[in-house]
């Protein structure tokens, strides 16, 4: 019996109603607490136990992308460890890899609350956040301590993302300053960068991509990438010789760096995004963020507001956006002939979702909200989900699952 869904799940979401954004930080603030403590006995013990339960590892499912080595392809959306408080811990409830952030260079509060909403019925969340986070010096100094290999056993060790976004308070015309400061700061942290131009709880960011503000913010972000000296971490390793080889053999030194996009662009201005990227020789893609869209919902009052849905402000994210985010990866692979690898994410619950996004087209997948419905067993059952279809279908290695359903 599974005791998050059978019993967590019930309390706190129907019973209790608790808060989400209450529930968010003290599940966060337990797991800060305990990453802070690897040096004092009976860490390892306890990362032990996460790992044995949670942890579902067979070297099929790994990859080496960018030159980073992915133990399985399922990561931690960004949103959830904002400021990079639990980094390596993530690894020991069976993700692959953590995107950490959305990180900006000023500290910021964030909007007013109530922010963080659940739509039972459709399996979604709403939030309105506004990149609430210490700012990226925080992050750091946070990531010192529990973002790096060393926290952890070595071949436990996850990929670390850092997803940057724009402070509020910076004018559009100076974001691409905004996003450098960031980036240097934080650049030695985390294995991968997105370019989070895609939030819908900034005022204006999304303005941020269109193709000459983005064209400003990929050529200073890659002019700083070019000359930052980096030192591998452990869990960096060189390409190998796969069928995948062309994509994983990214920069080595400097930092692979991809661009968040949202779901409600027009295929038009999908396809400027992605030739931006290629322009600029960026990693990658993730499709996609949260859509403002309030199509076919179940839910038309939240409770918590007693206002419709249609009038509350923020970002949809969960089962509602599962089909729209699958229909991006596949124009981007599609558009692209598989050359620019695509992270996915958007309404992943179980491993038949997990596989369809993979076989549009994304090499990596991320989830939030269906850990949020699902619990800390996901990981695993997707895992075992993803190697029934790896043998159902012939295949040796998770990365040749990548775009099946284009040949």
């Amino acid at each position: 019996m599974d005791l998050y869904l059978n019993f967590v799940r019930p309390l706190f979401f129907s019973g209790l109603k608790a808060d989400p954004e209450w529930m968010h930080n003290q599940f966060i603030g337990i797991l800060a607490n305990l990453s802070q403590r690897s040096q004092q006995p009976g860490f390892h013990w306890v990362c032990d136990r996460l790992y044995h339960s949670y942890n579902f590892d067979d070297p099929r499912l790994a990859q080496t992308l960018w030159g980073i080595r992915f133990r399985n392809p399922l990561g931690l959306a960004a949103g959830f460890d904002k400021n990079g408080e639990v980094g390596q811990l993530w690894g020991g409830f069976g993700f692959g890899f953590a995107e950490l952030g959305t990180a900006t260079w000023h500290a910021q509060s964030g909007n007013p609350k109530p922010r963080m909403f659940r739509l039972i019925d459709d399996a979604a969340s709403l939030n309105r956040m506004g990149f609430n986070n210490q700012g990226a010096a925080a992050m750091a100094g946070n990531l010192a301590r529990v973002g790096h290999a060393d926290n952890t056993t070595t071949d436990r060790a996850i990929a670390i993302g850092v997803n940057l976004g724009k402070s509020k308070i910076t004018e559009l015309d100076d974001a691409a300053e905004d996003y450098r400061q960031s980036f240097e700061q934080l650049h030695d942290f985390g294995d991968y960068f997105v370019v989070n131009v895609s939030s819908p709880n900034t005022p204006g960011l999304r303005s941020l991509q269109d193709p000459d503000r983005l064209a400003r913010i990929f050529d200073t972000l890659q002019t700083v990438n070019k000359t930052v000296n980096t030192t591998l971490k452990p869990n960096r390793q060189p390409a190998d010789d796969s069928a995948n080889s062309q994509l994983q053999a990214k920069c080595t030194q400097s930092k692979p760096i991809l661009v968040k996009i949202a779901p409600d662009l027009s295929w038009e201005a999908i396809d400027d995004v992605v030739n931006l990227a290629q322009q600029f020789d960026l990693a990658g893609i993730i499709a996609t963020n949260t859509t403002i869209s309030r199509d076919n919902l179940k839910t038309q009052t939240i409770a918590a507001t007693g206002k419709p849905i249609a009038d509350e402000a923020g970002g949809l994210a969960g089962a509602p956006l599962k089909a729209r985010s699958t229909e991006v990866i596949r124009h981007i692979y599609r558009t692209t002939n598989g050359t620019l690898p695509i992270i996915g994410v958007g309404g992943i619950f179980t491993a038949a979702d997990a596989w369809e996004k993979l076989t549009a087209g994304a090499s990596l997948l991320q989830v939030y909200t269906g850990w949020i419905y699902e619990g800390p067993n996901l990981a695993k059952r997707i895992m075992q989900g993803l190697l029934d279809r790896l043998d159902a279908h012939g295949l040796e290695r998770i990365d040749q699952a990548i775009g099946l359903d284009h040949r």
